[in-house]
């Protein structure tokens, strides 16, 4: 607990919260422009569009969100050359799960605020029916261990490699990763982290070319492919915690 309170006293004036606060307003204002003005035969299709949306806009810029919260969270102790300082007071796999802890709650509490503001733009905006909480609780769990596990990946790179431009690097491409693998056959999907966010859609979409309307409809959650989320996370985290235990300071 005292490792965290550091990490959170450490990002007081660093202002960690601006850059997500900055992608937040973008992302939001992009993905519920679209979602204007809708007709009454759309609205009956709500949920299920939004829904739909908002994963693609999760893969596209939350990989740089990731990657950058990452990078905040290694840089200062790359600069200030504090980690050999820091080992010396306490355990180096403590302050790499402090680090991953900081990193989370600020991740998490984007994922919040975005699942509040399209809680509150559903109502608002008179989608037929209420809230299907089942499929909301799906799409924010499989977006936040997504997340999390893109955000560890970051926090590993970052950490292991001082030159921090590097994270990013990975980061845009994670991004160009997330949005193509929208077009990959599930199978393939599930090599990529990145892509976990097109894999766990659990809503679907069908368009007829004839009439160039587009029907929304929820699908049943790819429990499957969750677990092997889980998995990723847990390989990397122990990988991970162990490449920064034997790191050379």
């Amino acid at each position: 607990m005292k490792a965290l309170k550091m990490e959170f006293f450490k990002c007081r004036r660093r202002r960690l919260w601006l850059p997500l606060l900055v992608m937040l307003a973008a992302q939001l204002a992009w993905g519920l422009y679209s979602l204007r003005a809708l007709s009454e035969r759309e609205l009956q299709q709500g949920w299920a569009m939004i829904l739909y949306n908002f994963p693609m806009l999760n893969a596209m810029m939350t990989p740089v969100i990731a990657a950058v919260v990452a990078s905040r969270l290694a840089d200062i102790e790359h600069k200030g050359q504090t980690l050999k300082l820091l080992e010396t007071v306490q355990p180096t796999g403590s302050l790499f799960d402090a680090k991953l802890i900081c990193g989370a709650a600020y991740m998490t509490g984007f994922l919040a605020v975005q699942m509040a503001v399209v809680l509150l733009f559903g109502i608002c905006s008179g989608f037929a029916g209420s809230p299907p909480v089942t499929k909301l609780a799906e799409y924010f769990f499989s977006s936040w261990v997504t997340t999390l596990a893109i955000l560890l990946l970051q926090l590993v790179l970052s950490l292991q490699i001082q030159n921090q431009m590097i994270g990013m690097i990975v980061g845009l491409i994670g991004s160009f990763i997330g949005l193509f693998s929208l077009f990959f056959p599930p199978s393939f999907q599930k090599a990529f982290i990145w892509a976990y966010y097109a894999l766990l859609y659990n809503t679907g979409m069908a368009w007829d070319a004839s009439t160039r309307i587009s029907d929304y409809y929820f699908i049943d959650f790819n429990l499957s492919g969750f677990l092997c989320l889980i998995a990723y996370f847990l390989v990397i985290y122990g990988v991970g915690r162990v490449l920064f235990i034997r790191k050379e300071v």
